[in-house]
């Protein structure tokens, strides 16, 4: 648990500070591609569905979920602090992420999630689904929540 310790927004910025290391990504500005973390994506008429597999002993800092969706934890095991508070996921589960939600994922074990979000326009363009879905910052999701 012990890693959980920081808060969600401390372990970012422990993360972008040093990005420069091995293994370490992002700039807390877009969502980074990790090779270590692959992510498939999905379509269906109107919903999008993001799939990403964490291996054990791996971090993910999320962005800021813009809109109520659901993901699911196909396999594995994690401790997700979600806004402060730390829980156990086991899979197969599922679970309903609110507005605001910003994630702090440790993966005990091998794990697979699916996101799946609302896509009305049916696009397959991932930046303009990204702009929808997600913001980076609290400044930049009290502003498209106005």
């Amino acid at each position: 648990m012990g890693k959980l310790q920081k808060t969600t927004q401390e372990m970012q910025d422990f993360l972008v500070q040093n990005n420069d290391l091995e293994g370490v990504y992002g700039d807390g500005k877009s969502i980074p591609i990790v090779p270590e973390i692959p992510i498939t994506n999905y379509f269906a008429d109107g919903i999008y569905l993001r799939q990403m597999e964490m291996p054990a002993d791996t971090v993910v800092v999320g962005a800021i979920h813009n809109h109520l969706h659901v993901w699911f934890l196909l396999t594995g095991r994690v401790l997700i602090n979600n806004n402060g508070e730390i829980i156990e996921h086991i899979a197969p589960c599922f679970t309903i992420s609110k507005p605001g939600s910003k994630r702090l994922i440790y993966a005990l074990e091998d794990s697979i999630f699916v996101n799946v979000h609302k896509n009305p326009s049916n696009t397959q363009d991932l930046k303009e689904l990204e702009k929808e879905i997600v913001s980076m910052t609290m400044d930049e999701f009290n502003k498209k929540h106005k």
